[in-house]
This record gives structure tokens, sequence and C-alpha cells, in this order.
């Protein structure tokens, strides 16, 4: 049996951590400040992986104001609930056929 290929743009260990939040969510979105709490990430190294994701269209970002203050949504495209999606169907596929059949 061939096993499928894994979505490289989610494998990664940071993005695929990302998109897992962000799917976990109600609203499917979080402010970069959660995401960031959350995933113990630095600025950097989360901004850099949200650009991998929004360019891929996995993400959306969307920057605006609270208040004063500025604030940074990231929410789950469709696009990306469904590459997720299909990334956790090729998974179980892959642990299935790992599986020893009795």
């Amino acid at each position: 049996m061939k096993l499928p290929d894994l979505d490289k743009i989610i494998h990664e260990r940071a993005r695929l951590r990302i998109l897992a939040c962000l799917a976990s969510q109600t609203s499917h979105r979080c402010s970069f400040l959660e995401l960031k709490d959350k995933l113990d990430m630095t600025s950097g190294n989360l901004s850099s992986q949200l650009s991998v994701l929004e360019s891929s269209e996995y993400i959306a970002i969307a920057k605006g104001f609270r208040g004063k203050k500025p604030y940074t949504e990231v929410s789950l495209t469709s696009k990306g609930s469904e590459a997720f999606d299909d990334y956790l169907d090729t998974l179980d596929t892959m642990i299935a056929a790992l599986k020893p059949r009795t």
C-alpha cells in the first residue's frame, strides 16, 4: 500500500500547532497575542509562520485597533480548515496502515 503525502505547509511543527489551536476555537479565530501565549512562541517566529500560512490562504490576518491599541486577529479560512481536516485524515490513514492486522 502506498502511503499518501502529508501537506508540507501544515507538517512543520509550529504551523501544525497554529492550525490546531485555531481549529480548536469555536470561532476558529484568535488574537496574535493569544496565539503567542497559548503556543509559547516568540513574536518573530509566530509572525514568520503566520506569513507562510497566510500566503497559502490557510489563514486570514486582520489588523486594526481595539480602543487605541493595535489588535491583530488570525482566523482559519475554509481552505485552511479543509486542508487541516485532510491532513488529519492522511495521518489516520498512515496510522491505520502501520497497525498490524488481526
